[in-house]
């Protein structure tokens, strides 16, 4: 184990530590803050020196609420979680399924009761939403779905699961 400082890109020094285990893996933790807790820690599991993972203090307050994996090992994100409210659970949640480097798919639980309240897709990796799937009386239920039914990249086609969100309904 070594204990290091990096510079980062506004040229502030970073406070890290770099940690190697026997079996080749290693973290490295850093504290931008200088407040003695990490900030990001980056691991690499399999000693090849490509993180698979990152977590992130995004919130600054000594947990590590977001993380970010490169699931092929090609240096590039594949896939982000993230707990915005600090409870434990993920309140987002996005991957990009065919390795553009483009996010294709996004879930979003905004009211942190633990279901999803929005689901965003790049179905055919334009990368343009091409369908969206709401919850926004937050009761459950999908309530409506948005799609771009001819693939022209604008989304064209309401469509409502539920008449209380229904603006049409009753008329």
């Amino acid at each position: 184990m070594s204990d290091g400082i990096d510079i980062n890109s506004d040229g502030v020094q970073d406070d890290t530590m770099d940690v190697e285990y026997t079996d080749g893996s290693s973290a490295t933790a850093v504290d931008t803050d200088h407040d003695g807790s990490a900030d990001a820690v980056a691991f690499d599991g399999d000693g090849n020196d490509v993180h698979e993972r990152v977590d992130y203090d995004a919130n600054n307050d000594g947990k590590l609420e977001t993380s970010v994996y490169d699931t092929d090992q090609d240096g590039d994100a594949d896939m982000f979680t993230s707990d915005r409210n600090a409870d434990g659970n993920v309140d987002i949640a996005g991957s990009d399924r065919n390795d553009d480097g483009a996010v294709d798919h996004v879930v979003s639980d905004e009211d942190y009761d633990g279901k999803a309240d929005t689901v965003v897709a790049d179905r055919d990796y334009d990368g343009k939403a091409d369908y969206t799937a709401q919850d926004p009386d937050e009761d459950g239920n999908t309530d409506r779905t948005v799609t771009d039914s001819n693939g022209d990249g604008t989304m064209d086609t309401v469509q409502y699961g539920d008449a209380d969100t229904n603006p049409y309904a009753g008329r």
